[in-house]
Order: structure tokens, then C-alpha cells, then sequence
């Protein structure tokens, strides 16, 4: 390319006298430059520019030093000025792009990389630039592109290979990522990032032991790269290994205390290790280096949710979703504390449902085609029904969907378990006899799912997590089945248009509030059941009858124990001057957590040493415990679940206050078909008069007749077959819905 400047004048001699002329001092300012000593080179630009104040190489080279000592404003300004000179140049058009970039100026820097293209569409570093500054602008497929073409013109570009791997997770191509990633390291095999970044991809595809493997060989290759240490600690807690986690994030802390991820990891482990309030410390280092951090004020608003406050929490995850409205944590959390509120209404929550779909569950049903499936329309025949959940092992939300699956009948419905459950015990291999079909999908990626659900040619597909942890929502979003069912797990609703029903009941959610609902209500006979545990745990004797006063209980977690209801119990133990009050919760393991509900009581005025306070037991420990319980007391806003059915199986009476949402009308839906709705408050002062008026006559008589009761009404063999009932209407009104001219189908 021509040059509009004059070159400048050689000459011959040694290199102290090159330095005192202009050519002289131009060579030596780059071997400068190539040797890193920048400083020293732009002494030698500027006074070359003295002399030739228009040169292009030099302005050019200046302009580079500058950007290479941080000075990067005067950098944009020198490398403008030497496009003045030749705006021809595509590789100063390619730099000031980098400049730009650098300084939050992603828009302007995607002109500069346009222009060096058109000047010279084989500069691969121009598509590498463009690749960065879309990626500045969110637009991930479009940089993996521009990625795809620098390095298709230069095989050998490690960073270009690395960064569309980064776009391509951005754009949740995992799968893709790490084959970018695999190329850095047959390039560079010790490319210390690409090993943390495929890493990264393999905990996205829930590839856990890939991904420890890779952070292990990073730590190999640089043991002080903090970064590594914290991946590794993400690896290890996705695989509930809390220890070695811990030791990890405390390790890239030590590394490097500015860390807000490190902490927050931290803060993680801690959460699920019950020890919160060193977990609130936590976030509260992350957020002292980071104040917007979206992950930090999450974690803080769960640390604060689990310890009674939801409504701090709940303003702290709308807080995050002003920062980044497509954040899911802050979704997911948002969504579930809000069922701790005292005031959310039931437009409140499906309103929260529906901002999580226009910003992430709509995207990922807007990227996909539109479904299609060949399922045979027949109603009558047999049924293929597949479970998608966490929890196929020992804990609540598995007793309220167990025997339904253990009680299905095998010549019309065949059952597929599609299990993410981390770590397994005999209650999965329950699941396991009384599944058909049995896929292990903890580790499998969005796609692998979809595939394979299509495949099994489900009819009807039923999902158990709701907006719990490591939902499968995105799938459920790409439509795989025919009919999609939301139940059990968090059955409150998902906000989703695509997934058809949702199972309740006419008390959970009243006919009049069902529009607001993305999905169609469909009753059973109760929104959620709990099979019944063994008989042999029930005390057939209430503790009154023995004791002379009254015992109430409260079997829930502490996070529903909102300041209302800790005010109205006070209340009641002041009304009753010989009742006690025992409360059972694992968080109660907790020190920290004991003494902030302690105090909470005590400004409440309750009497401290008539409150008991117990942590976590085995399962069967946990029910005997009913033993020394007359009555439960269901807490409010949010109410019991399973704990109500536990009562219920135990002999012990729940008395509940119904409220304006799912969450705070479990316990009365439960109670209204167990035929126990004089349990049922209206107000506070109504709450009271129930909890105070059981005398030892009608406590001894439920104890006798309420798990008969319960099974009359809602047992095992008769709620399964309701559901069965619902899948084979739910089918009939799908495929008459796909006949022409809307026909039905005999």
C-alpha cells in the first residue's frame, strides 16, 4: 500500500548514532517496542513525530505503546489521528477496535473491524476483533461466526479457537465449546484457560468428573491461578462433595481475597452445610468488592430467606433483576421466596412466573422450531408417561409422588423416570422397581434430554421440579411431548405457556383466580398427598392425657416462620399459661439460626422456657417425635406440605390460616380433603380460638381415627387412580384437538 508520507532517510552506522537520527531512531524505537521495553520505544515514536509529524507507522506504533501502558484514551486518539493520515490501513482499523472495545465501546469498535474487512476480508485478525465486539453486545452466535472465520484463516489462532468456545457457552452450545476448546489444547497443551473453560462446558453438561479432571490438570500447569481453584469448588459442590469444595474456594480466597466468586462459593457451601450465618458473612465480602454483583446479593437474599427474612430477600432478588433482568438464580429465588411473603397475592406470583418466561423461558422456546410429534393418536391406548425430577431419594417431595408411581397400573401407562438425582439411596431403587424404564440425566445437556424424550415417544411428560434447583424448564420449553404436566415437586405453576397442566385442587387454587395461571388447573382429589408412613411411629396416646398440659408443634422449616406468626403463637402459649411449644426444623442445627428465632420470640414477648427448639433426626426419629405433639400449629403466610400429612398419618391436628396464594393454602387444601376443615382459620383471632378449644377426649379420638380417615379419602390406591383418570382425559382432549375440523374421537 502507498504511503501519503515520504519515507524516511537510512542511514549506516552504529546504533548510538542510528538513535540520533530519524530513521535511526524509528528502528530502534521498534526493536524497543518487540522487546517489551514500551517506555523506552515511545520515546523514540515521539521524536521521529517531531521531525515527520504525519508519519503513519509511527503514529500507528505510537498509538500501540500507549495502548500497551494503559493509556488507552490517548491510544484511540493516536491511532485516529494516524487513520487520518492512511485510512486505508486495515490493521490500524483492526487496533482501534481493540482500543475501542477496551474502553466500553463495543459498537463503535464492531465499525472498526467492519471497515478493516472490507479492506482486506482474509485479515484474520479483523474477524477476530469483530468476534470480540459482538460478543461485547451480547450476540454470541453471530461472534462464534466471526470466531469460526479467523481461525478458518488462520488454523493456527489459539485465542480465536478459545473464544468462540467462550461464545459458544454464552450461547449455550456446550457440547460445541468444548470441541473448541479440545482444538486450544491440540494447539497450545498448555493453555492453563482452555482447560478452565472446557472445564466450565462440563459442569454446564453436568459432566462433573470431566470437569474436575480438567481444573486438576489446570492446577498442574498453574497451582496460584485462583480462577481454577474456583471452578474446581463448583465441580466438587455440584457434586454435593461440601469438604473438598470448601477447601477449594478457601484456597482461591487465599489466593486472591478479592475474589467476590470465591467468597460467594464459599457462601454456597456454607448455605448447604446449615451454617448460614457464616454464609451471610460471606456474601457480605463478596458485595463489599463487588456491590452489583448479581450472584452476590442472590446469595444474600437466600442467606436472608433462610433465616425468616423473605421479604429482605425478595427485595434483594429484585434488586439483581434490575441489573440483569435474565439472571435465572435470581428468577428461580425470587419465584420461591415469595411463597414466604405475608402480603404476595396470587397475581404477585404467577406475575413473577411470567417475567422469568419473557426473559428465559421464551427465549429458549423462540430459538427452536416449532415441535412436532408423530405420537399415535389414540386414546385408548396405552400410555407412555415420563417423570422428570431431583428428588428419587430419601427426602419429602419423593413421599408425595412415590405411590403414585408404585401404585400405576402397568397395563395402561408405562412409566419412564428421567432422574437427576445427585446421590442415591434405597428410596431410589423404589423408584427404580416401580419404573419401566429408568434414564440417568444428572449429567445429560438440555439437547441429550430432548433427544431422548422424543425418542422414548412420551405421550405425556410431568415435570417434578417446578423453579427448583437444576430444574429441566428449558426443556420442557422446547415442547417435547405432546402433553406436559407440572406437579408435585412445587406445584404452584411455572409460568409457562407450553406446558399444558397443572395439578391442584377447588381450595389450593379457587376457580376465580385460575386465569391468571399460564397452565390449566387440573383437580385431583388434593393438590399434593404423602404416603403413609408406618404405623408403628404413632403414639396412640396425645401428651395431654399424660402430661396435664397442652404441646403444640411446629415441624417446618424456619424460613416459613414469618414475625406474624411468631407474634400469634406468643400469643397463644400467653393465653394458655402451661402449654409448650416444640419446633423442629434441620436449620435448627444452626447455632446462629437458634439464637436469631430465639430473639425473634422473645420480641415477640413469648416465654423463652416454654419454646423448645430441635435440629435434624433421621426420618423415623422425626415422625416418633409427633409423640409429644397435641396439635400443630401450620405456620403463615407459607404453610405446610408433607409436614401436614405428616401430622396428619401421626394423629396430630394442624390447625392453618388460609391465604391468598398456593403456598399459603396447602395446609388447608390438605386438611378440606381429610375432611378436617373446622381446623381451618379465617383470621388470627380465629387461629386462636382452634389452637385453644381441642379438649382430650377429641384429641385422643383423631389420634384413633385420622389415618383412617386420611386413607378413606386420599389414600394411595385412590389418589393414583385419579391421576391415572386426568392422563387418559388429558390424552383424549389431545388427540381430538388434533383431528381436522376439531372431530372426536369415538
Amino acid at each position: 500500500m502507498a504511503a501519503p508520507y515520504p519515507p524516511l532517510p537510512t542511514t549506516a552506522g552504529s546504533r548510538a548514532q542510528r538513535r540520533n537520527d530519524v530513521a535511526g531512531a524509528y528502528a530502534h524505537a521498534v526493536e524497543c517496542y518487540q522487546r517489551g521495553h514500551i517506555a523506552e520505544a515511545q520515546k523514540g515514536f515521539r521524536f521521529v513525530l517531531k521531525k515527520h509529524p504525519n508519519h503513519f507507522d509511527t503514529l500507528h506504533m505510537l498509538g500501540l505503546s500507549e495502548y500497551q501502558l494503559g493509556e488507552t484514551e490517548a491510544a484511540m486518539r493516536t491511532i485516529k489521528r494516524a487513520l487520518m493520515v492512511d485510512p486505508q490501513s486495515e490493521a490500524a482499523h483492526s487496533n482501534l477496535a481493540t482500543v475501542l472495545l477496551s474502553l466500553g465501546k463495543a459498537a463503535d469498535s464492531l465499525v472498526s473491524c467492519e471497515t478493516a474487512i472490507r479492506l482486506a476480508p482474509a485479515f484474520a485478525n479483523a474477524h477476530y476483533n469483530h468476534g470480540n465486539a459482538l460478543f461485547a453486545l451480547g450476540r454470541f452466535a453471530d461472534a462464534a461466526a466471526s470466531f469460526r472465520t479467523a481461525f478458518a484463516l488462520n488454523p493456527q489462532f489459539v485465542d480465536a479457537f478459545n473464544n468462540c468456545g467462550n461464545a459458544l457457552h454464552k450461547a449455550r452450545q456446550f457440547a460445541e465449546a468444548i470441541t473448541c476448546y479440545d482444538q486450544v489444547l491440540a494447539l497450545a497443551p498448555g493453555h492453563v484457560l482452555a482447560y478452565i473453560n472446557r472445564g466450565a462446558a462440563y459442569i454446564e453438561l453436568r459432566k462433573t468428573d470431566e470437569a474436575i479432571a480438567d481444573f486438576d490438570r489446570a492446577i498442574a500447569l498453574a497451582p496460584d491461578h485462583a480462577g481454577v481453584w474456583i471452578n474446581r469448588g463448583e465441580a466438587l459442590l455440584q457434586r454435593r462433595y461440601l469438604d473438598e469444595a470448601l477447601q477449594s474456594y478457601d484456597r482461591a480466597i487465599e489466593l486472591d481475597p478479592r475474589s467476590p466468586e470465591a467468597w460467594l462459593g464459599r457462601a454456597n457451601v456454607l448455605v448447604l452445610s446449615r451454617r448460614v450465618d457464616e454464609a451471610k458473612r460471606a456474601c457480605q465480602e463478596a458485595l463489599a468488592i463487588d456491590p452489583n454483583s448479581v450472584k452476590a446479593l442472590v446469595q444474600f437474599g437466600q442467606c436472608l430467606a433462610h433465616q425468616g427474612d423473605a421479604d429482605a430477600g425478595i427485595a434483594l432478588f429484585e434488586q439483581a433483576l434490575l441489573i440483569d433482568p435474565c439472571d435465572d438464580a435470581a428468577h428461580a429465588n425470587r419465584i420461591f421466596t415469595l411463597d414466604f411473603s405475608a402480603t404476595a397475592s396470587f397475581a404477585e406470583h404467577q406475575a413473577a412466573r411470567a417475567d422469568w418466561w419473557r426473559a428465559i423461558g421464551a427465549v429458549e422456546a423462540g430459538a427452536r422450531p416449532a415441535p412436532v410429534h408423530d405420537n399415535e393418536l389414540s386414546p385408548g391406548r396405552k400410555l407412555v408417561v415420563g417423570y422428570v425430577g431431583a428428588e428419587f431419594k430419601r427426602c419429602s417431595a419423593a413421599y408425595t409422588y412415590r405411590s403414585v408411581l408404585e401404585n400405576h397400573d402397568k397395563t395402561r401407562f408405562e412409566v419412564i423416570c428421567y432422574s437427576a438425582t445427585t446421590k442415591t439411596d434405597e428410596v431410589t431403587e423404589s423408584f427404580k422397581q416401580a419404573a419401566d424404564h429408568w434414564r440417568e440425566i444428572g449429567q445429560w445437556p438440555d439437547d441429550q434430554l430432548e433427544a431422548c424424550v422424543r425418542r422414548d415417544k412420551i405421550d405425556i411428560l410431568v415435570d417434578l421440579f417446578g423453579h427448583s434447583a437444576d430444574n429441566r424448564l428449558r426443556v420442557f420449553a422446547r415442547k417435547p411431548a405432546p402433553v406436559q404436566v407440572t406437579a408435585w415437586g412445587h406445584a404452584t405453576g411455572t409460568g409457562m405457556p407450553v406446558m399444558d397442566y397443572l395439578f391442584s385442587d377447588p381450595v389450593a387454587i379457587p376457580q376465580e383466580v385460575r386465569p391468571l395461571f399460564a397452565e390449566q388447573v387440573f383437580d385431583l382429589p388434593c393438590l399434593i398427598v404423602a404416603e403413609p408412613p408406618r404405623g408403628d411411629f404413632r403414639s396412640p396416646v396425645p401428651p395431654v392425657t399424660q402430661n396435664g398440659f397442652m404441646t403444640y408443634g411446629v415441624f417446618n422449616r424456619v424460613s416459613k416462620l414469618s414475625d406474624v406468626a411468631l407474634a400469634l403463637w406468643s400469643q397463644l402459649l400467653a393465653s394458655k399459661s402451661d402449654a409448650r411449644l416444640v419446633i423442629k426444623d434441620h436449620m435448627l442445627d444452626d447455632d446462629e439460626t437458634c439464637r436469631i428465632l430465639r430473639d425473634r420470640f422473645a420480641r415477640s414477648g413469648a416465654d423463652l422456657e416454654r419454646i423448645s427448639l430441635l435440629g435434624s433426626t433421621s426420618r423415623e426419629q422425626h415422625l416418633e417425635a409427633f409423640a409429644q405433639i397435641d396439635v400443630c400449629l401450620d405456620p403463615f403466610p407459607q404453610g405446610g406440605g408433607v409436614s401436614t400429612w405428616e401430622a396428619l398419618y401421626m394423629g396430630v391436628p394442624v390447625v392453618t390460616r388460609m391465604g391468598r396464594s398456593v403456598p399459603t393454602r396447602a395446609a388447608a387444601a390438605i386438611l378440606s380433603a381429610t375432611g378436617l376443615s373446622d381446623w381451618i382459620a379465617r383470621d388470627d383471632q380465629d387461629y386462636l380460638a382452634i389452637a385453644s378449644r381441642p379438649t382430650k377426649d377429641h384429641l385422643q379420638t383423631l389420634r384413633q381415627d385420622l389415618p383412617e380417615l386420611i386413607q378413606r379419602r386420599c389414600g394411595p390406591l385412590r389418589y393414583a387412580k385419579a391421576v391415572e383418570d386426568a392422563y387418559q382425559q388429558m390424552w383424549r382432549q389431545y388427540c381430538e384437538a388434533q383431528l381436522p375440523n376439531g372431530g372426536v374421537i369415538p
